[in-house]
């Protein structure tokens, strides 16, 4: 964590992957995030995976840093509640529809300088999730092996839902220049982020809607091989497989020299009447024959010496790993500067936990901070920011409108 945002405060209210997201990484560049959820958690509480002891790892590590205010969102107090909170920070993060009790209208009456920023399925209206963005966007159907026939092949869902990450991090991008506008004219801002947009605004970003049009038809599936450039997974004599990518000269030399294959090359380049140190475009037309070429050098080695021989002339390799590999490996986790000793998890399972995803030159970051318990800020929170009594607050979780931690209320997986 930086202290970059120390003296921002924001309010979210939100559920599932991408409005998390969005304040998770204001938290871990100093924000107050105060997270309002409903009394016993809201959608995303229990989410996949839990503990045996019915704790979300997936909820724990989405609201790090965060603070935890739980009420009764079903009830109108508790809704004007969290309006109030959100008034007297100037900024919401949220997810909910538009036509709900945190509309625009609602937060900014009375704060002409309110900031909302708002996640949205389809810029319609309609509802929308990661893995139904991702379904309109393509991919799914030029994914696969190369060989499967496109009348009949399958889709290839991804299990990342990378469109919630993107959109996470668009928002918060989105939330500080509406700040940075703020600042400079006094004005807030109504912001409106539709995950179906962020899917195909970088489907546009990336060159693909224009591809698609320009050749007037899809793209064809190409296995593990990557598009436009030369690169593809490959297995090493003792079966280990590895990812190889050629995107530049340089990469394409130490590839060449790493595995000692110029002459097989050479041998090739004549047959073909073309170069391919320089050109992109030879080495992906020509790819399957080079392809064999790099196989061949490869399954003649162990992987350890392929590693060392890459390594050393600077190729751009990786081994495949599951991710239950990743997580122990310590090159990625344990002797990453990244992660930092676990803190005290609600779910009281110790682990590594990242800190900021950029690092601060010449500033050390701060260890990473756990998740709250549901409600564990609640009180401080209504005191704080609304100046509430202890005996408002204490009538108002005797009604049920306001929550405690549930740090001690049993929970079982659901």
């Amino acid at each position: 964590m930086y202290r970059l945002l120390s003296d921002l405060s924001i309010v979210e209210v939100s559920s599932f992957v991408a409005s998390p997201t969005a304040g998770l990484y204001c938290a871990q560049m100093g924000a107050e995030v105060i997270r309002i959820d409903q009394i016993g958690g809201g959608l995303d509480y229990d989410r996949y995976m839990q503990t045996t002891e019915g704790r979300s790892l997936a909820w724990e590590n989405l609201n790090r840093a965060k603070k935890s205010v739980a009420l009764d969102l079903r009830s109108g107090e508790g809704r004007e509640l969290a309006v109030e909170l959100a008034r007297t920070t100037g900024q919401l993060i949220t997810n909910l529809p538009e036509k709900s009790f945190l509309s625009h209208a609602a937060v900014s009456e009375g704060r002409p300088d309110m900031i909302s920023v708002r996640i949205m399925g389809w810029h319609d209206g309609r509802q929308a999730m990661d893995f139904t963005v991702n379904a309109a966007s393509g991919y799914p159907l030029m994914t696969g092996p190369e060989e499967w026939d496109p009348a009949t092949a399958p889709p290839v869902n991804q299990v990342l839902p990378a469109w919630d990450f993107i959109c996470g991090a668009y928002c918060a991008f989105s939330l500080l220049a509406a700040l940075h506008h703020r600042a400079a004219t006094g004005e807030g801002s109504e912001v409106r982020v539709p995950l179906g947009d962020v899917m195909i605004g970088t489907v546009a970003n990336s060159g693909a809607l224009a591809e698609m049009l320009y050749r007037g038809a899809d793209r064809p599936r190409l296995g593990n091989a990557i598009w436009g450039a030369l690169g593809r997974d490959f297995t090493s004599r003792d079966g280990v497989r590895f990812m190889v990518a050629v995107l530049t000269p340089n990469q394409w030399n130490a590839m060449v020299a790493a595995l000692d294959i110029a002459a097989p090359v050479a041998v090739l380049e004549a047959e073909t009447g073309v170069r391919f140190a320089r050109s992109d475009h030879n080495r992906f037309v020509h790819r399957d024959a080079l392809f064999a070429v790099v196989q061949e050098a490869a399954g003649a080695l162990d992987y350890e010496e392929i590693a060392a021989r890459l390594g050393k002339a600077g190729a751009t390799f990786e081994r495949y790993r599951t991710m239950h590999e990743a997580a122990r490996d310590p090159v990625l986790v344990a002797d990453n500067p990244l992660f930092g000793p676990s803190p005290a998890n609600p779910s009281g399972f110790a682990y590594p936990a990242p800190r900021s995803l950029a690092h601060l030159g010449g500033v050390a970051p701060a260890d990473p901070e756990p998740a709250p318990y549901l409600g564990q800020h609640s009180e401080d929170v209504l005191a704080e920011r609304l100046g509430l009594s202890s005996g408002q607050i204490g009538d108002l979780i005797d009604r049920g409108v306001v929550a405690r931690s549930d740090q001690n209320q049993p929970r079982k997986q659901s």
